[in-house]
């Protein structure tokens, strides 16, 4: 159907060619507000009446006769019909939308996928500090970004994951601080505990393993404590290693793979802040003033200047962050995505100023922000807010023990990035319909099942005679799997892998719905081969989504 369609509006693009030159290349079919009314929807004839001087439905039935005289419309198009002020309702015959379940059958685990186009994208996700357990609002990150770097895939992109952290700033001395007074034997409470140190129970295992000249091994890093409570850059470089080995676990539970880590403290071992900052004074974008040096950020649609140096000597923390895009630029990504929660916007404003005042060839608008907000968390009818391993805040590895992998992510994924969230444990165990990951597996478990039953070979079904697909729940569901490529090319183009699980929500909905409609398993053998196509099609679109997702695609439940 897939190809079908192309051939159709290759038609329809010569079509409004001849009725107004220029306007075939805007050709495009929508889908019609009610599915009763067609299966494609033009537009066009409402869009060429005042250029052309002439009604619309004029216009419309002059698009009619034109589309209807070409063969592909002949052969495939049962119906068109005029509505309204002049909008254009195509029906499709039964033979057109069956050959989608022939496309999928053939096409399996890369159906929806695009051949790759030669460009690289990274992206930056999580990039939390290691300072303390990933918190909810991390998982909501590495869900985020995990999809994101799916999504780009189906799309031909070559996708880098990567990791940034802070290995040496403020947040890494309290670390330390707070490590070392634990193994000296301080707890929180005590006189010599200062206001600012860490609380959660993971500082005191960070202590006894330190004592205990333990080796800790992360994905970037391996380190072996000293055991002197005295040595603070020994217990600090412990510390950094033994969250970065948490994190990892973390992330292993989540099931999230990055290419690579980026030490923040490379940015200055390697020249590059300096260097960075040396070619925006040559470039005459900075100035002096109050002991400081501002960049002139207002130049490029920053509402203020911003400090790049402060009168200490120290860069402020925006100015790193240009470095190392500078860095991700001649590395040769062309395209970025951060993927930050709502508190870092301010600074994209600074860094794109930053970028662009550099003149190192990087276009505006580089790099691409995904911005995402915190997650409530209740239970029991309750907010959590407490974890009792981190101290103030429920860690990702508590939420996928008290509910699943799968669970986390699907639900973490269910809204837009930038809008609240609050993730129900309760509802994300239940085993019903109102759980939306459940009625997803669901159904790709029962359809699972029902081949099972049947017990023949799947690649034979690619073979099927389908004309007996013929029913309203049939049609409907051809439909809807023939949406599945264009909708995941939307969703990456809009970073909003949400829209992927509102697909498969409905996806599972429309099968479900033909199941209730239509026995698979029937004593007529072309009838029950032509459904089995049908169902098995569907099956490896719900596997293809989930995957998408990083959500798992069982055959039982």
């Amino acid at each position: 159907m897939l190809k079908i369609k192309q051939e159709l509006l290759a038609g329809l693009a010569q079509a409004l060619e001849q009725l107004s030159p220029g306007a075939g290349e805007k050709a495009a079919f929508e889908s019609p507000k009610v599915a009763a009314h067609g299966d494609f929807a033009v537009t066009a004839a409402m869009q060429l009446a005042k250029p052309l001087k002439a009604n619309p439905r004029q216009v419309g039935e002059q698009l009619k006769t034109a589309l209807l005289a070409q063969p592909v419309y002949q052969q495939w198009v049962a119906e068109i019909d005029i509505a309204g002020p002049g909008f254009i309702n195509i029906r499709l015959q039964p033979a057109a939308k069956q050959q989608i379940v022939r496309e999928v059958l053939e096409a399996g685990t890369g159906f929806g996928v695009q051949p790759a186009n030669g460009q690289r994208l990274m992206v930056e996700f999580v990039s939390a500090n290691p300072t303390g357990p990933l918190h909810v609002g991390h998982g909501r990150q590495a869900a985020l970004g995990d999809a994101i770097c799916n999504l780009y895939s189906t799309q031909g992109w070559a996708v880098h994951r990567e990791f940034y952290y802070n290995d040496a700033g403020v947040q890494i001395g309290t670390l330390a601080t707070s490590t070392q007074l634990r193994a000296k034997g301080f707890k929180p409470g005590d006189e010599q505990w200062p206001e600012a140190a860490y609380n959660g129970d993971y500082i005191q295992d960070i202590a006894n393993d330190f004592l205990a000249k333990k080796t800790v091994h992360a994905d970037d890093r391996e380190f072996t404590a000293s055991g002197d409570v005295d040595d603070a850059d020994n217990i600090r470089q412990f510390a950094v290693a033994y969250l970065r080995n948490e994190q990892d676990k973390d992330l292993q539970a989540f099931q999230v793979k990055f290419d690579h880590y980026y030490l923040e403290s490379s940015l200055y071992t390697s020249g590059r802040v300096e260097a960075t900052v040396n070619r925006l004074i040559a470039n005459g974008k900075t100035y002096e003033q109050d002991g400081a040096l501002w960049l002139k950020s207002t130049d490029y649609g920053d509402d203020k200047d911003r400090v790049m140096r402060k009168g200490d000597g120290t860069y402020t923390y925006f100015v790193p962050d240009v470095a190392y895009h500078i860095a991700k630029w001649e590395r040769g990504f062309t395209k970025v995505i951060n993927i930050q929660g709502t508190d870092h916007h301010g600074t994209i404003a600074r860094v794109r100023a930053g970028l662009q005042a550099a003149e190192v060839g990087i276009p505006q608008g580089y790099p691409d922000y995904v911005l995402h907000t915190m997650v409530r968390v209740v239970r029991n009818g309750e907010e959590v807010k407490i974890s009792k391993r981190a101290g103030s805040y429920v860690t990702l590895r508590d939420l996928i023990e008290w509910t699943s992998k799968d669970a986390v992510r699907f639900f973490l994924l269910s809204r837009k990035p930038d809008t609240e969230y609050t993730f129900d444990v309760d509802l994300a165990v239940q085993k019903n319909n109102d759980n939306p990951v459940y009625y997803v597996q669901y159904a790709h478990a029962r359809i699972c099942s029902v081949l099972a039953a049947w017990g023949g070979d799947r690649a034979a079904l690619q073979d099927t005679d389908l004309s007996a697909l013929e029913g309203p729940q049939a049609q409907a569901l051809m439909l809807l799997l023939a949406r599945y490529p264009a909708m995941l090319t939307a969703a990456a183009a809009d970073f909003a892998p949400h829209d992927v699980t509102f697909y498969l929500r409905e996806l599972a909905a429309a099968y479900h719905s033909y199941y209730d409609a239509e026995r698979i398993l029937v004593d007529d053998e072309a009838v029950k081969k032509a459904r089995l196509a049908l169902v098995a099609a569907t099956a490896q679109v719900l596997h293809n989504g989930l995957a998408v997702l990083g959500v798992d695609a069982p055959q039982k439940m």
